[in-house]
Formats: structure tokens, C-alpha cells, sequence
């Protein structure tokens, strides 16, 4: 919004410095700066009223027996976070970007699936808030809408609708090796991408820090695709030199990105073990969302199954685990999700929380290589 109010302003001689406005990094930067000075200010505050209004984290009986003193900890942090990233973003971001509206738009939307899941939780006073089943529908409503319409929509960036059905592979040249799918199905498949890594995110949040560590590592990796996929330098296109997708409006969502890596740092001070709040379903489910649907409107999904690798890990571990105990009998480890098999194997919860940080910061490093590995 302030580009747009206030970038029009330059031509006047008395106000040209506003010329820096039109920089996408500068506005990035700016937008970072913006959500973590919110986080850092007004958490102590939103804490001090989340234990005022008795909102406290519900822990699972079957638990690891370390997790039963953190019940009780003021929980729902996450709505913080998605306001910091969602103000910061409209702040600095270009409001006619239409790309970066539908990646708002799921992660406000699933970000209010996960409020009503949390409240249940709270009301209940059990870990079990809303079904599962009312979850993935509502997840897949929205994101089959919003992928229905990248699709079919009108008002999108023709250099969008040329590649729109197309899927880029990892480490394989985009423009050499073309691989299409029918609309359909491609619009099934990215609804899967968003709905999935939401899902995967969420599960990730078990211990204090482990998921917004690799969730701002996932957004400093797309900040660098959407800025490069969008780059024009000396009137060449970069995308096109990296032979990777080129899409003109990608490089707005960097600003996105920026806010999502400034609001995780100002929570992270809070959220760091020991813990002062957690983000509940209100902040997993709609920081998972952006991080699916940014994979998606940068032409990344499958990439972002190596780079979001910790969170397929482990939602698959879950997965495995439930498939072992009811087809066999038996279950693969000793707690699902995977840190909580650690946990149980005697590891400190913050030995966990770092070394899954390490792999996350791997993970993106292998993602970067794609750029020029192809």
C-alpha cells in the first residue's frame, strides 16, 4: 500500500528519495524489518492476554511425559504472526499483484480453519479439536478454488498463462525439458501441494522452535526463486539465463517471503525452548499454506519436496505409522511424528529442535544447486 500511495510521489524533485520504492529488495527488506519490529513489540503484550483469558496449550496424554509441564502455555501465538506478515505484506508489496492476493488469501483462510480447530481444542480441554475430515475438506475447498482459478481466472499475468501447465523438474532444464499436464489434474495436484504442506507443517510443530525454524528457511529459499523468477538485469531475463520459470509479478511475493522470515524471527524469541507461546493450528496451518501455495505460483512443487524435506518427513512418518499399526499390528517407531521417536529414544528436546534445523538448512542449500545444476 505504501508503494502504491506513495511511489507516484517521486517525480516531484522535493521527494524523489521515494524513487527507492520501486526496488523490490528495498521493499523486501523494509517489509522484513516491519513484521519483526510488530512480533518483537507487541508479543509480551498478546501473551500477558492469552494468560489472561486463559488460553493455554492442551497436551496430548500419550505424550512424551517432558511435554506435560508445558501445559497450560499460552497458545494461538500464531494469529500474531499472521497479522505482522499479512499488515507487513500489504504495507510494502504492490496491492495489484494478483498473485500475491491468492497467496494472502490461503494463508488468512487456512489460517482461520486452524483458529476454529484451536478454540475447539481450549473449549474441549482436548487435544482432539476439529475433526480431521472437516479440516481436509475445508483445506481443499479452498485450495481447488484458488488453484481452479490460476487456472481459469481471468486478470492473471499472461507469462502465468503460458506456463500455467507446466510442471519444472528439479536439476532439468525448464525450457529444454517441457513436461505438461491436463487442467485438471495439474489443478488437483497443486491443491495437494498447499493442503499437503499445510498439513506437514502443522505436525512438524510438536516441540518449542522446530517448525518456524525450517518454515523461515522455506521462505528465504522462495524469496530467492520468486525475486530470481521475476528478475530482469541490463535488460536481460534471468529466469530464462538459469532456465528456470520465468514469471514477471513472481518477484513481488519475495516481499511476502521477507514479511513471513520477520514475523517467524520475532516469534522465534518467544517460542524458543523454553517456550512463552506456542503458534497453535491458527499459525502452522497458515504458514504451511503460504509455503504450498508459494511453491505453486512460482512453478515449485515438486522442488519443494526436497526443500520442505523435514516436513515430509515427517508427515510420512505419521503416515507409516498408521498404516503399520493397522495393517500389522505393530508400529515403526516409538512416537509419531519422528521427533517425538526421538524424544522417547532419551535425545533433549533442543538437541532435536537444532539438528532438525541443520537438515532443514541443507535441504535449502541442495534447492539453490537446482538453479545452475540442470
Amino acid at each position: 500500500m505504501i508503494y502504491y500511495l506513495l511511489y507516484p510521489l517521486h517525480v516531484h524533485p522535493a521527494l524523489s528519495f521515494l524513487n527507492v520504492l520501486r526496488y523490490v529488495p528495498f521493499r523486501m527488506l523494509a517489509a522484513t524489518m516491519t513484521a519483526m519490529l510488530l512480533t518483537f513489540g507487541l508479543y509480551p503484550w498478546f501473551i500477558r492476554t492469552l494468560q489472561s483469558k486463559q488460553i493455554g496449550q492442551v497436551v496430548r496424554d500419550d505424550g512424551p511425559a517432558s511435554h506435560l509441564s508445558k501445559a497450560g502455555t499460552p497458545t494461538m501465538g500464531g494469529s500474531l504472526i499472521l497479522l505482522a506478515l499479512v499488515a507487513a505484506t500489504l504495507l510494502w508489496a504492490d496491492p495489484r499483484n494478483t498473485m500475491l492476493w491468492l497467496v494472502a488469501a490461503i494463508t488468512v483462510l487456512y489460517g482461520g480453519i486452524g483458529y476454529v480447530d484451536d478454540a475447539a481444542k481450549i473449549r474441549k480441554k482436548h487435544s482432539g479439536g476439529l475433526a480431521g475430515r472437516y479440516k481436509l475438506l475445508l483445506q481443499f475447498a479452498i485450495a481447488l478454488g484458488v488453484c481452479g482459478y490460476l487456472w481459469y481466472g481471468k486478470g492473471l499475468p499472461a507469462d502465468w498463462h503460458a506456463l500455467r501447465d507446466r510442471l519444472s523438474v528439479p536439476f532439468v532444464a525448464f525450457e529444454k525439458h517441457p513436461i505438461s499436464m491436463p487442467s485438471w489434474l495439474y489443478v488437483l495436484f497443486a491443491s495437494f501441494v498447499i493442503v499437503g504442506t499445510s498439513n506437514a507443517v502443522n505436525l512438524t510443530d510438536g516441540l518449542d522452535g522446530l517448525a518456524i525454524g525450517p518454515v523461515m528457511i522455506n521462505a528465504g529459499t522462495y524469496l530467492v526463486l520468486a525475486y530470481l523468477a521475476g528478475l530482469t538485469l541490463f535488460g536481460n531475463d534471468i529466469a530464462r539465463y538459469l532456465d528456470i520459470p520465468s514469471i514477471a509479478s513472481a518477484s513481488e511475493l519475495s516481499i511476502y517471503c521477507g514479511a513471513m522470515i520477520g514475523a517467524g524471527v520475532g516469534f522465534l524469541w518467544y517460542n524458543t525452548y523454553p517456550a512463552q507461546v506456542f503458534m497453535g493450528d491458527v499459525g502452522s496451518l497458515a504458514l504451511g499454506g503460504g509455503l504450498g501455495s508459494l511453491a505453486v505460483v512460482t512453478k515449485n512443487e515438486l522442488l519443494s519436496l526436497l526443500l520442505g524435506g523435514i516436513f515430509v518427513i515427517e508427515a510420512v512418518s505419521v503416515m507409516g505409522q498408521v498404516f503399520a499399526f493397522k495393517v500389522f499390528g505393530k508400529r515403526i517407531f516409538l512416537m509419531a511424528p519422528i521427533h517425538h521417536h526421538f524424544e522417547k529414544k532419551g535425545w533433549a528436546e533442543p538437541k532435536i529442535i537444532v539438528r532438525f534445523w541443520i537438515i532443514s538448512i541443507m535441504l535449502a542449500i541442495a534447492s539453490l544447486s537446482t538453479l545452475k545444476l540442470r
